[in-house]
């Protein structure tokens, strides 16, 4: 059969060539010929079909209308599919602190996210997800997840994502700065290993969860709950989006400490600015409220955090509280995703390549954290930052993103004992995923 089919094929093309009447004219074949050549031509086509079992080749509009190759590691077969995705993600800028801090500022770099993950279905409705990083250290978990979907319902076990903030969900891919609010990191928001569910039908958004720690920190005894709901419905061509969330954790341990504190918007320096130290404590609570709107090429979005922490020292509790407001413009026809309670991939209208220089956005943003409460001095941020983006296509981005910030009671105090000044950030980032 192989020789076979190695001396039909080459026929069954090479009689193509010669029925087909471009060939014919040109050479000086005569239509009888042509005519008689068919009835063969018909019977070599038959011969040539090989006993094989059925191949789907499938290509990705997403990657191939957006100017990236479509993706080769996609497989799906009975019910079980494989799609390899990852992510790289390089950073490097300046600070411009007060001399007299002792903070070392200038350049630096750092490669922010290297890592490799795969994702798909499996028989019965069910799913997984699997992230792994390679900066931190190798093989650091991120994702680890089993999931089960029926109707408008989804239960997840595993390592994800508990459910904090507009800002944190959405993934570090598709934010408009460099690094997201303050209040994110300040307050350790983070994946967790838990089993959660999420409803989600039209314009209503409900999640909740039982959680545990990071799987980096299993030896914790944490124990939380997680609840967030978000109503977004679409009035025309404008996105809304309105939401809150609670979130309760035990810290489990007579002799547990919580601490809050937070860089200059740049992730590349290891000073942090904002510091509350370790605080004694037994539990925290955090409420949570978001809101945002897309129309067109323009979009805001605002949310507001406080944390309540029940100490074990004294009888006064603090509470902290971070918020951010934030407002951007294409500077070309195009305009921000929102899918599913949180924002998704900018897909350039005219990607590079392909007809256009794929999309370009300017964002501004007022970002503030008060780490000061009941004696506890962490300091407090206004920050005042602007990005520029460029997106040559859906699956590459270049930033550049400059910030302010203006401190009080900073952790790290001048020569003189000052602990009120100005810092300045400058942040580039080179960024593909697939």
């Amino acid at each position: 059969m192989a020789v076979l089919n190695r001396v039909i094929l080459p026929a069954s093309l090479f009689a193509l060539i010669l029925a087909s009447p471009a060939y014919a004219q040109n050479n000086s074949v005569s239509t009888v010929k042509v005519a008689a050549a068919r009835p063969q031509l018909a019977i070599t086509k038959s011969r040539a079909k090989l006993p094989v079992g059925k191949i789907k080749v499938t290509q990705n509009a997403a990657y191939e209308t957006q100017g990236a190759p479509a993706p080769t590691g996609k497989s799906k077969d009975n019910g079980w599919s494989f799609e390899p995705h990852g992510r790289l993600m390089l950073d490097g800028g300046f600070i411009d602190a007060p001399a007299s801090t002792g903070v070392d500022d200038g350049f630096a770099h750092e490669v922010r996210r290297a890592r490799l993950g795969a994702a798909g279905d499996i028989p019965g409705g069910f799913g997984y997800k699997v992230e792994l990083g390679f900066v931190n250290k190798i093989g650091e978990v991120f994702d680890a997840d089993l999931s089960y979907t029926t109707g408008p319902v989804e239960i997840i076990v595993g390592q994800h994502n508990s459910f904090q903030s507009l800002e944190e969900l959405t993934s570090s891919l598709h934010t408009s700065f460099i690094e997201r609010a303050a209040f994110t990191d300040a307050f350790d928001l983070r994946r967790k290993l838990g089993v959660s569910a999420t409803y989600s039908k039209d314009a209503l958004l409900i999640q909740g969860g039982f959680f545990t720690d990071n799987i980096e920190d299993t030896a914790d005894d944490n124990r939380g709950v997680d609840i967030r709901a978000v109503y977004m419905p679409k009035t025309g061509a404008t996105q809304w989006h309105i939401g809150g969330s609670f979130h309760y954790n035990d810290l489990g341990q007579p002799d547990a400490t919580v601490r809050y504190r937070q860089r200059p918007l740049v992730h590349f320096t290891e000073k942090r600015f904002l510091d509350t130290r370790r605080i004694a404590a037994q539990s925290e609570t955090s409420l949570g409220v978001e809101t945002a709107v897309v129309r067109g090429r323009f979009h805001a979005a605002a949310e507001g955090y406080w944390q309540f922490v029940d100490v074990t020292s004294t009888a006064n509790d603090p509470g902290f509280f971070g918020g951010s407001v934030e407002a951007g413009v294409f500077l070309t026809k195009d305009s921000r995703t929102y899918k599913k309670g949180k924002f998704d991939r900018v897909k350039p209208n005219a990607p590079l390549g392909k007809g256009g220089i794929g999309s370009v956005q300017f964002n501004v943003r007022y970002d503030h954290l008060d780490l000061n409460d009941a004696g506890i001095l962490g300091g407090k941020q206004a920050g005042y930052f602007a990005s520029l983006i460029w997106k040559p296509t859906a699956y590459t981005l270049l930033l550049v993103n400059y910030g302010r910030l203006h401190y009080t009671d900073a952790a790290i105090p001048a020569a003189d004992g000052d602990s009120n000044y100005d810092v300045d950030v400058l942040g580039v980032r080179a960024q593909v995923d697939f």
